[in-house]
């Protein structure tokens, strides 16, 4: 082997050792730029809630926060789930699909909407899809569902959009009993 063989495998070895330890410190320096962008402790314990719903009676409704949005689990009465299941999707002015995470793509009808194969129990994400506001519950509005006073949409008793600015149903997150008494939210 001559000199310049040697010289130029050292000058070689050097080139590659500098360059791994280069892209070692660039890892270090921008893992924590990277890493700060997952969502935090409390924010995931929140991704997902047990919901005990033992205590809600036909025909009334519980409210809680999850994801800092209010989210409406209604226990709805016989004539309410017939109201909803009467109302054709054709019949439906604005928005002819479900709006179901559990469902996705399912068109509008009560059956696609609510939690339970029954139609007893209906989980929706309480926020008007036009602006942002809260509606009102309890057989408010025109429909007998929800109305939202700040821009005047009305909402049916399967919590789909019926009249006024809003472009679309209620959402319905994704939900699912996990036994007689308890829904997991998320």
């Amino acid at each position: 082997m001559s000199q310049a063989e040697v010289t130029g495998t050292r000058r070689d070895f050097i080139h590659y050792a500098a360059g791994g330890v280069g892209l070692v410190t660039t890892g270090v320096a921008v893992w924590p730029l990277i890493d700060q962008m997952n969502p935090s402790a409390d924010v995931q314990a929140l991704s997902a809630i047990y919901i005990d719903v033992s205590g809600v009676a036909v025909g009334t409704q519980l409210t809680v926060k999850w994801r800092g949005k209010p989210v409406f689990v209604r226990r709805r009465t016989a004539a309410e789930i017939e109201a909803a299941r009467a109302t054709k999707v054709e019949d439906l002015p604005i928005d002819r699909l479900a709006q179901n995470a559990n469902k996705p793509g399912a068109d509008a009808a009560d059956e696609n909407r609510s939690l339970d194969e029954a139609g007893e129990w209906l989980v929706m994400i309480g926020v008007c899809t036009h602006l942002g506001c809260v509606p009102v519950g309890n057989g408010a509005g025109e429909f007998g569902g929800w109305f939202c006073p700040c821009h005047g949409s009305h909402y049916d008793t399967s919590g789909r959009i019926r009249k006024g600015p809003a472009p679309r149903n209620l959402d319905v997150p994704v939900a699912r009993f996990t036994d007689a008494t308890t829904i997991l939210l998320g």
